[in-house]
């Protein structure tokens, strides 16, 4: 990994979704860079396990369910209170579902948006004024889904379209204010969301048959890129949704031979 050209050393992150997939390399690549770092999620094990063998006065698990307010309200207080600041704030908690818009249950659909559109809003509001008082910045880990149509994703794919213009927005809002907001946007990445997908290979080849580089993506692939974005390396970049997607967004949707 890469994290060793950037020094996060006595900046404070928070990363959402920490604890497994794109957040723990994410996770793990801003503590290999000397940052702070407080992680969250839902399952404490997970973060615990994120932040294992690194210094307890520079880390942080902290259980929180972005799609509850009060909870982000409390988690980002919390960290604020422990650390003193707010530098950098990652937001990949997520949610996944897939297949026609006819047969997701309504209940289905309520949790894909609380998670990944109420949420990223939840941390959003909870963190620009922290971010605002660092001059720190926000990285959402948005999809290349969410730049383009997919069959059968229709659900998943709005909710990051969301994510991505949400990211665009609020940077015109907060840049007079010193905050930086981007976001990156991967292609297939292989982690447990996506586990039983990339276990089959019938599954697979649609989404890798329209990937340049002719694989699927690792959360090691993103991790640096989110470290470059949050880093002063990438200090006149705001509003950018940045592909990770092996040359997915450069192709016409149709898939090569």
């Amino acid at each position: 990994m890469a994290s060793s050209s950037f020094d996060f050393t006595g900046s404070v992150v928070l990363v959402t979704g920490g604890g497994s997939g794109i957040g723990l390399a994410i996770t793990r690549a801003f503590l290999d860079a000397g940052a702070t770092v407080a992680v969250s999620g839902r399952r404490p094990d997970r973060l615990e396990q994120a932040l294992a063998g690194h210094p307890a006065e520079r880390t942080a698990a902290l259980p929180a369910d972005v799609s509850d307010g009060a909870q982000v309200t409390r988690l980002v207080a919390d960290v604020v209170e422990r650390f003193g600041r707010l530098d950098v704030v990652v937001s990949n908690a997520a949610g996944y579902e897939s297949g026609p818009l006819t047969e997701l249950a309504d209940d289905a659909w309520e949790r894909l948006r609380a998670t990944n559109v109420d949420g990223f809003f939840h941390l959003a509001k909870a963190t620009l004024p922290h971010l605002a008082t660092s001059g720190g910045n926000l990285v959402a880990v948005s999809s290349v889904s969410g730049e383009r149509g997919d069959w059968g994703q229709a659900a998943y794919n709005a909710t990051k379209a969301a994510i991505s213009n949400f990211v665009r927005s609020l940077a015109l809002d907060w840049g007079a204010r010193g905050v930086r907001l981007n976001a990156v946007a991967p292609a297939f990445t292989l982690t447990e969301l996506t586990e039983g997908m990339g276990r089959d290979e019938a599954s697979l080849a649609p989404f890798v048959n329209r990937i340049a580089l002719g694989r699927p993506g690792e959360p090691e692939d993103v991790a640096p890129v989110v470290l470059f974005l949050a880093s002063e390396a990438a200090g006149y970049v705001t509003g950018a949704v940045v592909p990770v997607d092996g040359g997915t967004s450069a192709s016409t949707g149709q898939p090569h031979v």
